[in-house]
């Protein structure tokens, strides 16, 4: 019933005339049975890059080793053919007022395949950590570790340190299981990490070297960028190194995939913090007990904190502007909550109100070493604003704010047991991928199955909180806040 399509292959016909005639009579006998059927669509199969495609001549190496792993036994249907794929989409609605999209995209299902193209003892592997800290770093190191040692054999394993300068800057340091036993117990990365010190020639030549033939990237979103560059390099030089990113962003806002790693963890540590916040405001006369999250651009932890803490009055994300004074502002929301219950607490997303925080010309121009804007404390320019409107309107009353900044203890704690489930699993994806041959691309869940998406998706895609979906209604009905649009 479906056909694909991609750039190297045809359309193929899913179902004869007379079937799709038999599927019409069914909608129109069984429809008041709740019984639907499908007219023949059309899937487009998106195109993952393969080192074959610029190495003419590259066959298979081998049978995939796991054929002889004790502990695998392959039989039918546990290799995972380049037909078997995950659908972007998969909900719709089958009324004829809201038609479904005649193409449904399609990415490669994540898996072992039944041979491989890298031979595993001439696999030199590189593994390298970008960006800010976040929970899973290590789990993701100890994996790909294991995961090449035991289920394909490569001895070959170097951790380069201190980020992409590492790759020029200093040696890489040999790997193994019996090293990197414990590190999915330790927060961090082991392995050290910056910011910045890309420069794109010297690591690829690096790389070329000292005869690295996959490298496996941690980053956020601007190291996805910086691995689309490494990439399309190694492309260009004709090289035979698989690239694979496994995306790290602690504010899940990395797009296509359903979630980021570290991100159920820094929800389950946030609830910490609110709690604290909700004592402290419980505990004094017209308390607030004030929480500042992760969240530069998109406000996921707030929300699930939010809704997993039902303490919460009132949560401000960078995908809602908000204004302090004036009728349905937050201060005469705020100031309600307090005459109701004498006490609030508020969450507030790093990323939030930034527009309505003053600047001096120099702090307009400041950027970090990611080339990102330098964001100003919103928590503490939020706890400032707050006194001034108290003293102002209320100035022989008692009040106080508790200011909460949990950032760096929520960013250095190990992951938890589910995270650190789903930082194994993505790392065995991203091998299983490299040895079969793929290249630039990124593992990850979509619908809840592992599937391979190119990297150049991966790194324009975005993963915003939609305030127009049921959740965002959610927790307005759970905070009762304003919707802060002013009439």
């Amino acid at each position: 019933m479906a056909s694909f399509s991609q750039p190297e292959a045809t359309n193929v016909a899913a179902a004869s005339d007379s079937e799709n005639a038999r599927q019409q009579q069914e909608v129109h006998h069984h429809f008041e049975d709740d019984a639907f059927s499908f007219s023949p669509i059309s899937i487009t199969l998106q195109k993952l890059p393969h080192l074959s495609e610029y190495l003419q001549d590259l066959q298979p190496a081998a049978p995939n080793p796991l054929d002889r792993n004790p502990f695998f036994h392959p039989s039918g249907g546990f290799y995972v053919t380049p037909s078997d794929v995950i659908l972007r989409q998969i909900v719709y609605d089958l009324s004829e007022t809201c038609p479904s999209p005649s193409h449904h995209l399609a990415y490669h299902r994540a898996g072992p395949r039944n041979h491989i193209f890298f031979y595993p003892c001439t696999t030199r592997a590189a593994i390298v950590t970008c960006g800010g800290l976040c929970p899973g770093m290590n789990t993701v190191i100890r994996e790909l570790v294991v995961g090449l040692w035991d289920l394909y054999g490569v001895r070959q394993i170097y951790g380069i340190k201190a980020g992409y300068r590492g790759f020029y800057s200093t040696d890489p340091v040999e790997l193994s299981p019996k090293l990197v036993q414990d590190w999915h117990k330790r927060g961090g990365t082991v392995l050290e990490t910056s910011r910045g010190g890309f420069d794109l020639k010297r690591i690829v030549d690096a790389i070329e070297h000292r005869g690295f033939n996959q490298v496996y990237i941690i980053g956020g979103d601007g190291t996805m960028r910086g691995a689309v560059k490494i990439f399309e390099e190694i492309y260009r030089r004709k090289l035979k190194v698989g690239i694979v990113g496994i995306p790290k962003t602690v504010d899940n806002d990395v797009g296509i995939i359903d979630r980021s790693f570290g991100f159920q963890t820094a929800v389950e540590m946030a609830q910490e913090a609110i709690h604290a916040a909700h004592v402290e405001a419980e505990s004094a006369v017209n308390g607030i007990g004030l929480v500042k999250l992760m969240g530069r651009s998109t406000g996921h932890i707030v929300l699930h904190a939010t809704l997993s803490s039902r303490d919460v009055d009132c949560c401000l994300i960078p995908e809602i502007d908000f204004y302090l004074e004036g009728k349905r502002g937050l201060f005469e929301f705020l100031e309600r909550k307090l005459k109701e219950n004498g006490h609030a607490v508020l969450v507030v997303a790093e990323g939030a109100g930034q527009d309505l925080i003053p600047r001096s010309d120099s702090q307009k121009e400041e950027r970090d070493e990611s080339g990102n804007l330098v964001f100003l404390d919103v928590g503490a320019w939020l706890k400032s604003e707050l006194k001034k409107w108290w003293d102002r309107d209320h100035p022989h009353e008692l009040f106080t704010v508790k200011y909460i900044d949990p950032t760096y203890m929520i960013r250095a704690v190990p992951a938890n047991a589910t995270d650190n489930l789903y930082c194994t699993l993505l790392a065995h994806s991203a091998i299983h991928g490299v040895m079969a041959g793929y290249t630039g691309f990124v593992s990850g869940p979509i619908n809840g199955n592992y599937a391979y998406i190119p990297l150049t998706d991966v790194a324009q895609a975005r993963n915003e909180v939609d305030v127009k979906d049921h959740k965002w209604a959610w927790v307005r009905s759970v905070t009762n806040q304003p919707d802060f649009v002013k009439s």
